[in-house]
């Protein structure tokens, strides 16, 4: 979990990068650029808002052969040893990013290169390297007294409100290629960011591995579970996997199937659909793992435990009290009206 509140900047350099494909030049600033007291807050909402509003999802810098011949991974490490040549090493990351802007469709733009301290990953504080990029530019107005009227100027801009690309390389785990969060606004271009000028690739750690297999759980409640039994037991069955995690230190796939799927003959169908879609989640080798309870907990809130009924009305079911809804709600079938029911048992209302 990260921590941004109290980051302070140490360093910001600004470059413009132009498309090397259609023949624009850049720009090097030959110095930092100083912030006011008065710009400060804004540059850096603008730089972290996006982080500290994205699910995390951690890469780090990976190459065919060895780290030591990634050019960037080179860069930050310089920077991370040695703060006081982070705008030389800045000029480094613009002609890298330069020189990956050779697809027609990639903007030109202007690059942030910030040194961060005091910023807090997995409450250990530490330095960290942003670097930014404002691509898309919007109109906004200016007014001028012009003898005894006001006068309508229009000007173009970066808004504030909403970053274009960036990343946040924290110093922590170098031998592994830093732990590192992207994000992207624009993303049809995703591919020459983080592949083409990041260099990076999925972090595999803990978190990663909790959130995807919850992920592929909620695929299998979805395509399966819900055809063979019905929406109730697709809800129930995310519900006991999300608690079966929130329980356990430890993943171990055999004793979660046991737990997890009430009826046997579903255990069969979620091997199968394991070897069919886990690679799109990167499990097809995974039985067992370390839980990462922060992962759970993002899981249980974005995962739905609504019932949704084509008469306008819904069911919600309780993720923390599971065996409410195996007591307590029952599915039929009336001959008569020729309608499902669900039938809800209950001492009284509860009052709001």
């Amino acid at each position: 979990m990260i921590n941004l509140y109290n980051a302070q900047i140490e360093n910001l350099s600004i470059h413009r990068i132009g498309n090397k494909s259609r023949n624009e030049s850049y720009f090097m600033s030959q110095s930092p650029y100083v912030l006011s007291d008065e710009l400060t807050p804004l540059i850096k909402e603008f730089f972290l808002k996006s982080f500290r509003e994205k699910e995390e999802t951690y890469y780090n810098f990976t190459h065919e052969a060895d780290l030591e011949f990634h050019e960037l991974f080179n860069v930050a490490s310089k920077i991370f040893e040695q703060p006081e040549v982070a705008h030389e090493q800045s000029k480094k990351i613009a002609s890298l990013l330069y020189e990956t802007s050779s697809h027609p469709h990639i903007k030109s733009g202007e690059l942030y290169v910030v040194y961060f301290e005091n910023v807090q990953l997995d409450n250990e504080k530490m330095s960290a390297i942003g670097i930014f990029k404002s691509e898309l530019k919007s109109d906004f107005l200016q007014f001028k007294e012009k003898q005894d009227n006001l006068d309508l100027i229009l000007e173009q801009g970066v808004n504030l409100n909403k970053l274009d690309k960036g990343a946040l390389i924290f110093n922590k785990n170098k031998e592994e290629g830093y732990k590192i969060l992207s994000v992207d606004s624009n993303r049809y271009d995703t591919k020459y960011w983080l592949e083409q000028f990041l260099g990076v690739d999925v972090f595999a750690d803990d978190n990663f591995f909790t959130k995807n297999y919850l992920k592929f759980c909620q695929n299998f409640a979805k395509d399966v579970v819900n055809p063979a039994e019905d929406k109730k037991e697709e809800v129930m069955f995310m519900n006991r996997a999300v608690n079966h995690f929130a329980k356990n230190d430890k993943f171990e796939e055999t004793s979660f199937l046991n737990e997890v799927i009430d009826n046997p003959d579903l255990i069969p169908e979620f091997k199968h659909y394991k070897v069919e879609k886990a690679p799109k989640y990167k499990i097809e080798d995974l039985t067992e793992f370390p839980i990462s309870n922060t992962a759970v907990s993002a899981s249980r809130k974005s995962i739905k435990n609504t019932i949704n009924l084509d008469t306008n009305i819904q069911i919600k079911m309780d993720f923390i009290n599971p065996e409410s809804a195996e007591k307590f709600v029952e599915k039929g079938w009336d001959e008569e009206k020729q309608m499902y029911y669900y039938l809800v048992y209950f001492n009284k209302e509860e009052k709001n």
